[in-house]
């Protein structure tokens, strides 16, 4: 007999979702955002190309020749630390006490000395040698204005550097002649700063030959200190003072 039953209805495949639009409107911004990117990093490869060139043109320019001094060290400024201060202390590591005789120190120092007697006559002259390093100052003090002159010329001709003439004129500012007395003074030898020392020097030792009162108040400010320090000698078979040849062991 044949079998009337029919079989069951198979389920039809399920057709796929046509989603192409969905496909373009993702697309559409892809395609967009390299154009963006492109506009983004065109500026930013135009600024790396002017970088470079600029740099280019910064190693091509020659620097500037450097001009010559008339005097050797004159455009140089040099550091000079007062007698008995420590060149390394800061003031934020004084204590309040310190710091208040440091101050008190520093004004006695500016105030000039009380009581001087030094005899202005005409005839007047106060020699003395002062010498620091290799230079030798030899000094003489007659009354005047305040001119400085020295082998022949001027102090602002002969020391150029601002610091160096302070340091000069310390000692006549010091006893209150800084404006009555005139300093004749020949130099030889040392550097500029060498020289400079030892005119400071010789100065204060003429004031000591015009009034030999002044020599505590001279001594206390450190304007009769000899300063002795100077270059070591080269040393048979070194370098210099101390240094050797590299050592090679093989």
């Amino acid at each position: 007999m044949a079998d009337d039953r029919t079989p069951p209805d198979e389920p039809t495949p399920a057709q796929p979702d046509e989603a192409p639009a969905p496909e373009e409107q993702v697309e559409a911004p892809a395609a967009e955002v390299p154009a963006a990117e492109e506009q983004a990093e065109a500026p930013a490869a135009e600024e790396l190309v002017d970088d470079e060139s600029d740099e280019d043109e910064d190693e091509d320019a020659e620097p500037a020749p450097r001009a010559k001094p008339l005097i050797p060290g004159a455009d140089l400024e040099v550091d000079i630390v007062a007698e008995g201060a420590d060149p390394l202390a800061r003031e934020d590591d004084l204590s309040p006490e310190e710091a208040a005789a440091l101050a008190e120190e520093e004004a006695a120092h500016d105030q000039p000395i009380a009581a001087v007697t030094i005899d202005l006559a005409a005839d007047a002259r106060y020699r003395a040698t002062g010498k620091r390093k290799t230079a030798v100052a030899r000094v003489t003090l007659k009354p005047g204005t305040g001119v400085y002159t020295i082998n022949g010329r001027l102090l602002d001709e002969f020391f150029p550097r601002g610091t160096l003439q302070r340091n000069i004129r310390q000692p006549l500012e010091a006893v209150g002649y800084e404006e009555r007395m005139d300093v004749v003074a020949r130099l030889h030898g040392g550097g500029v700063s060498a020289q400079a020392g030892a005119l400071r020097h010789g100065v204060s030792r003429a004031l000591l030959e015009a009034d030999p009162n002044l020599r505590g108040e001279l001594k206390r400010r450190g304007f009769l200190t000899r300063d002795s320090r100077a270059k070591e000698r080269k040393k048979a078979g070194l370098k210099k003072a101390r240094k050797r040849p590299q050592f090679s062991k093989r």
